[in-house]
């Protein structure tokens, strides 16, 4: 499988290190800003900005190209998935089968927290200090799976709320952004009641397990057509575990 990858920061860089050792992929061109595709390639990896983000959308559908987007910092709300049914297109805000975990455990433990009306959620993430965007893509993620859980939440919210606005402070999920150091990436979930609180948190301590899910997803959505997130794809393996166990431990 031919493979191209667009960027070459953090992300870019290591899974272009690791696919130098899997046998049935090869990398024919890693590019940085401003460079265009020196080649044919089967399915090609965004690693790079949010801005850049549409004009490699457009390229891999006009080229027919399958396309995994790991770029955070843009919009995908805004895609039309009607305008990529031709190719594979799979977009990630994050990597990680424990982040697509956790997002499982955000949706449950909006539950919780819909049963008493006197919990509060929030959510805090940190990352390294050249990080741009904020909240992150993934904190925005794991909030909409709390908000989901718990429809009291009308709104998640970067900011302290304020008195004035039409919203109660019981409305507006709290996402808290702290940049600063080295850190790689260290989310958490939070609800707290009046008698106990309950703290769930993923850190990532090395950039390959983000690599390694993209290389997951580079793999999964060749030969696929239409629209997909990283959450489809870690499906087929997270959903089973939450499945009862049968007779003799078997589901």
């Amino acid at each position: 499988m031919r493979i191209g990858i667009f960027g070459n920061g953090r992300l870019g860089s290591a899974v272009a290190r690791l696919l130098a050792s899997e046998r049935d992929m090869e990398l024919v061109w890693a590019l940085d800003k401003g460079e265009s595709p020196r080649g044919p390639v089967d399915v090609a990896l965004d690693a790079s900005v949010g801005q850049a983000v549409a004009g490699h959308l457009a390229w891999a559908r006009d080229s027919h190209v399958d396309l995994v987007v790991g770029a955070t910092g843009w919009d995908a709300s805004a895609l039309d998935p009607a305008e990529y049914s031709s190719i594979g297109l799979l977009v990630a805000p994050n990597f990680s089968l424990a982040v697509a975990y956790l997002k499982r455990v955000a949706l449950s433990l909006g539950r919780l927290a819909a049963l008493d009306p006197r919990a509060d959620l929030s959510v805090l993430e940190r990352h390294h200090r050249a990080k741009i965007d904020a909240p992150s893509g993934t904190a925005k993620l794991l909030a909409a799976a709390l908000r989901e859980g718990c429809p009291r939440y009308a709104e998640a919210v970067s900011a302290a709320p304020d008195a004035s606005a039409p919203l109660s402070p019981e409305t507006r999920l709290q996402l808290v952004s702290v940049r600063g150091g080295t850190e790689v990436g260290y989310h958490e979930l939070r609800l707290e009641a009046d008698a106990e609180a309950l703290v769930i948190s993923h850190e990532a301590t090395s950039r390959d397990i983000f690599a390694q899910g993209a290389l997951r997803a580079l793999r999964w959505i060749h030969g696929r057509k239409g629209f997909y997130t990283f959450d489809d794809m870690a499906d087929e393996i997270i959903s089973p575990l939450f499945l009862a166990p049968g007779p003799g431990g078997t589901r």
